[in-house]
């Protein structure tokens, strides 16, 4: 623990009442949000802008973390979403050539408690044995029953749309690994395929790879219709991971429904759990969510075993989808989905784009671009 850090009590409450103890050593107030885990030994960088994380709390399981800083070109959104981060230890006094500041800076830049010192084994331990739980981290108050009545009238995940808060606020285009804001072309790039990505709270290294596999990206608000999408004349439609509970976004259910059958998709982690709905399936909530960089995923097809990156909180159920699409992926952890296919559509609920994590699963990418040109032949 650093000791710089010491004065700055502070407190995690959780509301089954289990209180941790620790120190702030970025930030300070009150926040509140559904704690997690996450077991990656790094990147936290790209954990920390993961819009999938918007209304959580997340604890690394890791002990030490910031040894290394922050850097322009690992980050996965224009932001941090997350609502408080938690470590065993924080490092101080990080050490990387592409380093531009510290973690503690840049999360006082945007507001957010950093938490350190308490046991997170012991808080894992916690949450595998009785499941995510609402939690609320303080730097104001000992007042234990205060917090915990703050935390137990918390509205949670369930039931909250969360994706217009990380979506973004008009369309753009990703060019060059940036976003590029201004009018849309209207013409079709000859040589590329042009791809349009529903942005539920879409990661960078997504859009980074579609450009980087020959693809003109154009990124569009969640709330667009259908019909937003076909004007753009796309070659094929991402569904983008995302925050939140999947069965509070009919509106993007809907607009997806429009879609399916008529242009190939690709969906990824929420886009997965949208696809399942829109043809009449349902989700459910994971008792402590997948979250970290090395899942074991079975590709059915083939028989081959791929370490996966993951967040999430919410799966497909596989019965209710049954006969409507084809279970192409699963986790061996716990046997949920990991994968669908249906028409020329394709989805995983993990992160194929890794950032953090193996890339084992970046064949997807180059699957969906050809999808995509043998739809343009046959329409040719």
């Amino acid at each position: 623990m650093s000791l710089l850090n010491k004065n700055h009590r502070a407190l995690l409450v959780l509301e089954d009442g289990s209180l941790f103890e620790g120190f702030a050593f970025a930030g300070g107030g009150e926040t509140m949000g559904e704690v997690v885990f996450n077991t990656g030994m790094t990147g936290y960088q790209e954990v920390l802008t993961d819009p999938s994380y918007k209304g959580q709390i997340v604890a690394m399981t890791y002990p030490l973390i910031g040894n290394y800083g922050i850097n322009p070109e690992d980050m996965e959104s224009a932001g941090l979403h997350l609502e408080g981060f938690i470590v065993k230890e924080y490092q101080p006094h990080p050490s990387n050539w592409r380093m531009r500041q510290s973690l503690k800076s840049f999360l006082e830049d945007s507001g957010k408690i950093g938490l350190e010192g308490i046991d997170t084994r012991a808080l894992t331990r916690r949450l595998r044995i009785s499941g995510a739980m609402k939690g609320i981290i303080s730097t104001e108050t000992r007042d234990i029953a205060a917090l915990q009545e703050k935390v137990r009238a918390y509205p949670g995940l369930v039931g909250r749309d969360l994706v217009r808060e990380v979506s973004c606020a008009s369309p753009y285009l990703w060019k060059n690994g940036a976003p590029k804001r201004g009018k849309i072309p209207v013409r079709k790039p000859r040589k590329k395929l042009r791809v349009v990505v529903l942005d539920c709270g879409v990661k960078y290294n997504i859009l980074r790879l579609l450009e980087n596999n020959g693809c003109e990206v154009i990124v569009l608000p969640a709330v667009s219709s259908g019909s937003d999408i076909f004007a753009l004349q796309p070659d094929g439609v991402l569904l983008s991971n995302g925050p939140g509970d999947p069965s509070a976004l009919p509106y993007i259910v809907e607009t997806v429904r429009r879609i399916v059958g008529k242009l190939p998709v690709f969906g990824i982690c929420l886009g997965q759990q949208m696809l399942g709905q829109a043809v009449g399936g349902y989700t459910e909530k994971l008792k402590f969510g997948h979250h970290g960089i090395n899942q074991p995923v079975k590709n059915l097809r083939t028989g081959r075993i791929e370490i996966t990156s993951q967040n999430h909180g919410f799966v497909v159920v596989p019965a209710s989808v049954d006969k409507k699409a084809a279970n192409t992926h699963t986790n061996l952890n716990d046997n949920t989905s990991e994968g669908l296919q249906m028409f020329n559509t394709i989805s995983v609920q993990y992160h194929p784009e890794a950032a953090p994590g193996p890339h084992d699963s970046e064949y997807l990418f180059l699957q969906f671009v050809q999808m995509m040109k043998e739809q343009k032949e046959k329409a040719s």
